[in-house]
């Protein structure tokens, strides 16, 4: 791989780094406030729809950290 195509890889590797910053904040969030639920409420539709979205943000979140895995891979 020629250092043009390096530097683009690593531009992009950097912007999904920071989009995963960010992401995570977000998941943080939602996992606080998921957790923050009273336990009389965490079988209703809120709490699982709460969950739901923790897991998915959860899963968009590794797909991020594989992406920047795999980038890192094709720039060696």
């Amino acid at each position: 791989m020629n250092n043009v195509r390096r530097k683009a890889l690593a531009e992009i590797q950097s912007q999904i780094e920071t989009l995963k910053d960010h992401l995570e904040a977000i998941k943080d969030e939602e996992e606080e406030a998921r957790d923050n639920i009273p336990e009389s409420m965490q079988e209703s539709e809120r709490y699982e729809r709460a969950d739901a979205a923790c897991d998915a943000l959860d899963s968009a979140f590794e797909s991020l950290e594989e992406a920047i895995s795999s980038i890192e891979e094709a720039i060696e």
